[in-house]
């Protein structure tokens, strides 16, 4: 007889407490290897595919695609030994009839066998490995689905139990889909993504699609319906004078009001996943930290004449170009050695302000899943070079929902650069626990005095949001002041190279 597994969500680390269901990657009936990825899931750190520990026959799967299940529900069901083939569509129904049912997921499971089951096949069908959301590095085989046929000898033997499942004769292939909020938006209104020829490469169904197939959805249930027969008008023949005469209204005639068009339904966004992590950090910051802002103008021409510079030295073999960003980065771990005041945080309970030896510098990162920060470990021993090659592995990263919940926690510092946006100036909120953080607007050409003389240069906005509690204003004016230093005469920061 076969056991049948309890798979649960398993804890995703970095205190996630849920997820969301995106996309099942098997169903009912399906045969999976062990560490096989069997659902992909949303977190409100990053998109994460679930491997499960067992190899058997899927039975049950809980929960729907858009739901959010906590950390140690049920996930799934497996069905585990030799006779799993045979008895596929018993073992969801009716788990009870011989079988074993163990658990793996958050604080269950962690030797991998479940409890109970130390022999036989589950042993030998399960990984053994404590699931942190990532995979336990097995091979991950093709998925195959159970024919009917495959089935019907070994069910014979308990038609007295329950009728076998029906299983569909073709498994549907993957949709050409990147972005969980294509993902959502379709499911938001019932769009059947394979019914859809994607306009990005390869057939990648972008976003404009989904909306492009919405908008004529809905101008099709807005047409107006053909009237099914004229409507007959008697016309009205007679002379002139035998109509009596047409007496003075007393009042004047009001046309007929017309009808007010129906207002738009309310709106309701649950605040989940990535945005409701984001409100829920931005409230925190703003409730705990007595924050400051200041801000300078600085006359970047310099400083891009020199990144002018660096990416021209050496022709195409010299590497990736360096980004204005990457240099700003370089220019904040430079402020900050001298500055260490803002490259702490602040223990509430112990009543201490704790500097921290390395900086680990986060980054602004706008994606279709919402604002996120990734972090650049260690950029404190980083060259420019080195941290924009780091940044644009993360920012590639974020775009395509595929960072870790590693690369988005940790930060000491923020690198803030609005400017993509077209704008000057910011007063950012602090990225809690952190104690400052560093915005950057547009660099655009302005009217600029330059060694006495009026000059088109230019010129961008620095902001320096602080926590007043670690440090006073002549400190956070210092550390601007370096940076602005930097930015106007970049030869300022060989000193410090």
């Amino acid at each position: 007889m076969p056991q049948v597994f309890e798979f649960k969500l398993p804890d995703l680390g970095e205190g996630l407490t849920e997820a969301e269901i995106v996309r099942w990657l098997v169903e009912v009936g399906d045969v999976v290897a062990i560490d096989q990825p069997v659902v992909e899931v949303e977190t409100a750190k990053a998109m994460v595919e679930v491997p499960c520990p067992y190899g058997g026959v899927v039975t049950a799967r809980f929960g729907e695609e858009g739901t959010e299940l906590p950390v140690g529900e049920p996930l799934l069901t497996v069905a585990v030994g030799s006779e799993a083939l045979g008895s596929v569509g018993l073992a969801g129904s009716d788990a009870g009839a011989g079988a074993v049912v163990s658990t793996v997921g958050s604080g269950a499971g962690s030797d991998g066998a479940g409890s109970g089951s130390g022999s036989g096949a589950g042993e030998a069908e399960a990984s053994g490995n404590v699931l942190v959301g990532y995979g336990t590095g097995a091979p991950v085989a093709r998925r195959r689905r159970v024919r009917p046929e495959a089935m019907a000898a070994p069910v014979a033997v308990h038609v007295t139990a329950a009728a076998p499942a029906a299983v569909p004769d073709a498994v549907p292939g993957p949709v050409a889909v990147v972005s969980p909020l294509v993902r959502k938006l379709a499911r938001q209104h019932d769009l059947d993504l394979r019914q859809l020829a994607g306009s990005g490469p390869d057939g990648l169904i972008m976003r404009a699609d989904v909306e492009s197939a919405i908008r004529a959805v809905t101008e099709r249930a807005a047409a107006p319906t053909p009237a099914s027969a004229a409507v007959s008008v008697p016309e009205l023949v007679s002379e002139p004078t035998s109509l009596p005469p047409v007496q003075p209204s007393a009042s004047p005639v009001q046309p007929l009001a017309a009808q007010p068009a129906a207002s738009p339904a309310v709106e309701r966004i649950p605040l989940r996943g990535v945005r409701g992590a984001v409100a829920d950090k931005l409230a925190r910051s703003r409730r705990e930290i007595p924050d400051a802002t200041c801000w300078v103008d600085a006359d970047a021409t310099e400083l891009m004449a020199a990144r002018s510079a660096m990416n021209s030295a050496g022709g195409p073999a010299a590497g990736p170009k360096v980004s204005v960003l990457a240099l700003l980065a370089r220019i904040c771990t430079a402020a900050l050695a001298r500055f260490p005041e803002l490259n702490s945080t602040v223990d509430l309970e112990a009543r201490e302000i704790v500097r921290l030896p390395e900086v680990h510098l986060g980054f602004a990162a706008q994606t279709e899943r919402g604002l996120v920060v990734p972090v650049v470990r260690d950029a404190q021993a980083r060259n420019a070079e080195s941290i924009g090659a780091e940044i644009a592995r993360l920012t590639e990263a974020a775009r395509t929902g595929r960072l870790t919940p590693a690369e988005l926690t940790g930060g000491t510092f923020t690198l803030n650069n609005y400017g993509v946006f077209g704008v000057d100036g910011s007063t950012p909120i602090i990225n809690h626990p952190e104690a400052a953080m560093l915005g950057v607007g547009r660099i655009v050409p302005k009217p600029w005095v330059h060694e006495g003389e009026l000059a088109v240069r230019q010129v961008v906005q620095l902001s320096l949001t602080f926590d007043h509690r670690v440090c006073d204003g002549g400190t956070a004016g210092g550390f601007l002041r370096y940076v602005a230093d930097c930015v106007e005469q970049p030869a300022v920061l060989l000193r410090t190279l």
